[in-house]
């Protein structure tokens, strides 16, 4: 299997490749790289600024006017040659002040490298497209109720960054969109790394609220990958999601508060993500989800929970109210799940609105206490081919839909266990369609498909959980 790229042209890669050390003598589309050492310099070169161009600031600390922040206005490069703005080395140039960067009519830009303490959002407005922040640093001012960086913009990228230091009410990363319902359209966030957020309020510390509920049912198609959170405590939902159409995968968030929550929206994948000894794991509400491969472990509240709702479904035009609460999980796919020694593995809720047509399907369910299944009230659920066991209690999963029987697992030096040789897991998964074809570890299912997240496999891992090497702004 090729593992996926993210560079979207040769001349976008020679840029990024070229970040660690100072710019280049000529740009990528043959121009010569600019180099500056002050904000009026920058801004000069901004302005004049043509497709290709790379425009290096020199490591320092700049003291950014309140009346005259660096403007990047109706600028635009192409894809194959985006305007770079580059600090000299990364971290090296330090942008304090009330503002950084503000855009407006703008595209394919490139920000990378800088440390960005400003004392308001970082915006990246709907009159945009195609901006990227790459191998930044975030550590704005700690301002109760500041979110630090909002994209709006379509298309956009937000890579290798690493956000931190948060313990005022306030989010790290917001995605929305024009108006109050737009979204910005196929954002990609990927290898940041999310860590020290301590906010110790009930909510409204999300590292990354992909929506918010009155763009709940609008299609965003953003994708949530290869993220490393750690220590973030300022809300239950490390990645909350107020939108539909969405993929989160290949996450691993560890110690931490937060978990992964569908709070609003539909048709949201959920896929191969590592959740490790925090307290809230996978919870769901909405319609037509998949919520496939996950690992989840030693999570000290519930681990996976099947949302019931104060509505069957959020509908177009219903009050503000009403959009706020919450909408009952129907048409959710739940397989090839591992929980493994929560304080609560799969359980449901009691609102009016119960549950339906969910399929719940070849997951490994292990724990040493209570009941491994706790439902609510449920309306025609598929229960089949689960594997319980522990001294925990079955609870109250129908009979004759799970086996209960040792899988038989060897703990690895990573401290992640996984399937031997000998495990009953093996070849047991009877769900056909539609097909899971890969594991968490992007091992092949093959045809013969294991009980779990992880497929018996021989090779090594091509996914792992995350460390911060794998993330932030020196990533790969």
């Amino acid at each position: 299997m090729q593992r996926r790229t993210f560079l979207t042209g040769t001349a976008l890669g020679a840029v990024l490749m070229a970040l660690p050390a100072t710019a280049q003598a000529m740009s990528p589309a043959g121009r010569p790289a600019i180099s500056v050492d002050s904000l009026a310099a920058l801004q000069t070169a901004i302005n004049s600024a043509a497709p290709g161009a790379v425009i290096t600031l020199a490591n320092g600390t700049y003291n950014v006017p309140d009346n005259k922040p660096i403007t990047v206005k109706s600028k635009h490069g192409t894809d194959d040659q985006p305007i770079t703005i580059v600090a000299q080395s990364r971290g090296g140039a330090v942008l304090r002040g009330r503002h950084s960067f503000v855009f407006s009519g703008s595209d394919n830009i490139i920000v990378s490298g800088f440390s960005f303490r400003q004392s308001t959002t970082l915006d990246i407005p709907p009159d945009c497209a195609k901006i990227r922040l790459t191998r930044n640093d975030f550590q704005l001012a700690d301002i109760e109720g500041l979110h630090w960086v909002m994209v709006r913009a379509d298309f956009s990228k937000v890579d290798r960054n690493h956000f931190h230091g948060k313990t005022t009410l306030g989010i790290f990363l917001g995605i929305e969109g024009a108006d109050k319902e737009g979204m910005a359209q196929d954002v990609q966030v990927f290898k940041n790394y999310f860590s020290d957020h301590s906010f110790a309020g009930a909510n409204g510390g999300e590292p990354i609220r992909l929506g918010v509920s009155g763009r709940a049912l609008t299609r965003a198609g953003a994708k949530v990958e290869h993220n490393l959170f750690e220590r973030v405590d300022g809300d239950p939902e490390a990645i909350s999601v107020k939108s539909s159409g969405n993929t989160v995968r290949y996450n691993t968030i560890r110690d931490s508060l937060g978990g992964i929550v569908l709070r609003h929206g539909n048709g949201t994948t959920v896929d191969s993500n590592w959740i490790i000894g925090g307290k809230e794991g996978v919870r769901i509400y909405g319609n037509d989800h998949k919520i496939v491969n996950n690992y989840l472990a030693g999570l000290s509240g519930r681990a996976l929970v099947v949302g019931s709702g104060t509505a069957r479904d959020h509908v177009p035009n219903e009050s503000v109210e009403a959009r706020r609460g919450n909408d009952a999980a129907d048409r959710v796919l739940i397989a090839h799940n591992t929980l493994l020694n929560n304080a609560e593995s799969l359980s449901g809720e009691s609102r009016a609105h119960e549950p339906r047509d969910v399929v719940i399907a070849d997951n490994l369910l292990v724990g040493s206490s209570g009941d491994l299944v706790k439902m609510g009230t449920t309306l025609r659920f598929t229960w089949q081919s689960n594997i319980l066991f522990g001294a925990a209690a079955n609870g109250n999963i129908p009979a004759g839909t799970f086996t209960r029987t040792d899988p038989k697992l060897v703990t690895g030096s990573d401290g992640i266990p996984r399937l031997s040789a000998a495990s009953p897991a093996i070849g047991a998964a009877t769900l056909k369609q539609p097909a899971v074809t890969l594991d968490i570890e992007g091992h092949p299912r093959g045809t013969s498909r294991d009980i779990g997240c992880d497929e018996y496999a021989t090779a090594a891992p091509v996914y792992r959980p995350l460390t911060p090497a794998d993330v932030g702004p020196n990533a790969p």
